[in-house]
């Protein structure tokens, strides 16, 4: 019966989203072919430049050869992907990598942060940076202060210059918590976690700005739905986390505030499987309108980055049957 239930959702769904209001989606590979077997855990971002992606790539997730591959727009044209760091700790021990975040600092470097670590209970963050749009990188650092940096999708700088990190963990039931630093990423407090992880599994928080001091971060959760928890400090405390109307497979989503200050969710609206790949848009963060389907075709299309460039077009790259990485662009205006 409660099969039977998910696929009549799953049809009524399909049917509202069938009388949307669809935008255009001019949409390509990063890649063709690439060293790597898998891929998966895309991220994005814009420099002075031009587009920056990343993610994470080797025979299959969490295998020891799991390194952290990245390519640059360049001229219109994606260059090939090109391995920036893996796990490497001696000439015995490798870990996979997990999980890259990119950042454009406003008037600094190119934040990367990643995981190491043999799984996410057991994983570390690392980090490290460019200062000319992603060619050339420091080498890894591993996270002050115990951090882990944000866990999947990308921080918010917020009006007082603190860089804010939605992050959780795993090791002691899916528990969400948030990083931050003031300093640019030298130092870094972490929160105490703000579920329990037994009511809600929850992880991989998004932040989305509603006005001064008010955010709303949602994320992945066990319980077949999207969670969200709302701050009205700028992420100094949040408020009581609650499952929202909207289903999710328990697999990740990304979400980012426009200019024009509505909100652009990506996630997978089904109760079951990694398809189809939705665009939500927000006026509130209540009331969630379908605008768009990047993908409806059986298989994976999973682990959503989204940004907004400085033209107003949004960027999306996503895992694509876990064989390459897709990147899409969409204009808010058709919305």
């Amino acid at each position: 019966m409660k099969h039977f239930c998910c696929f009549i959702i799953g049809i009524l769904w399909l049917f509202r989203l069938s009388s949307a209001s669809f935008a255009a989606v001019p949409a390509e590979f990063i890649y063709e072919t690439a060293p790597f077997k898998s891929c998966h855990a895309s991220t994005i971002a814009e420099t002075k430049s031009g587009l920056v992606a990343a993610w994470f790539g080797g025979t299959s997730e969490g295998n020891k050869d799991v390194g952290i591959w990245l390519s640059r727009k360049v001229d219109g044209k994606w260059t090939a992907p090109a391995e920036v760091a893996n796990g490497v700790q001696s000439e015995k021990q490798r870990h996979p990598c997990w999980n890259p975040v990119l950042f454009q600092m406003p008037t600094g470097p190119l934040l990367l942060f990643f995981k190491v670590g043999p799984s996410p209970s057991k994983w570390w963050g690392e980090w490290m940076n460019s200062n000319d749009a992603g060619k050339t990188w420091s080498k890894p650092e591993r996270l002050p202060d115990g951090g882990i940096g944000p866990v999947k999708n990308k921080p918010v700088l917020l009006a007082d210059g603190t860089l804010l990190c939605g992050s959780s963990s795993e090791h002691s039931g899916w528990r969400v918590h948030f990083e931050s630093s003031k300093d640019g990423g030298k130092s870094w407090a972490v929160s105490d976690a703000i579920n329990d992880g037994k009511a809600i599994g929850a992880i991989q928080p998004s932040i989305l700005v509603h006005g001064e001091k008010r955010l709303q971060a949602l994320g992945r959760s066990r319980q077949g739905k999207i969670w969200e928890s709302w701050s009205e400090n700028n992420g100094r405390t949040w408020g009581p986390m609650k499952l929202i109307e909207l289903p999710n497979s328990s697999t990740g989503t990304d979400a980012v505030t426009l200019k024009d200050g509505r909100h652009v969710l990506i996630y997978n609206h089904t109760p079951t499987g990694r398809s189809p790949l939705n665009v939500g848009v927000t006026t509130d963060g209540k009331i969630w309108k379908q605008v768009a389907v990047l993908e409806d075709k059986p298989g994976e299309y999973s682990y959503p980055a989204v940004i907004q460039s400085a033209d107003g077009l949004i960027h999306v790259t996503y895992t694509w049957k876990r064989e390459r990485i897709k990147h899409v662009t969409l204009d808010p205006a058709k919305f």
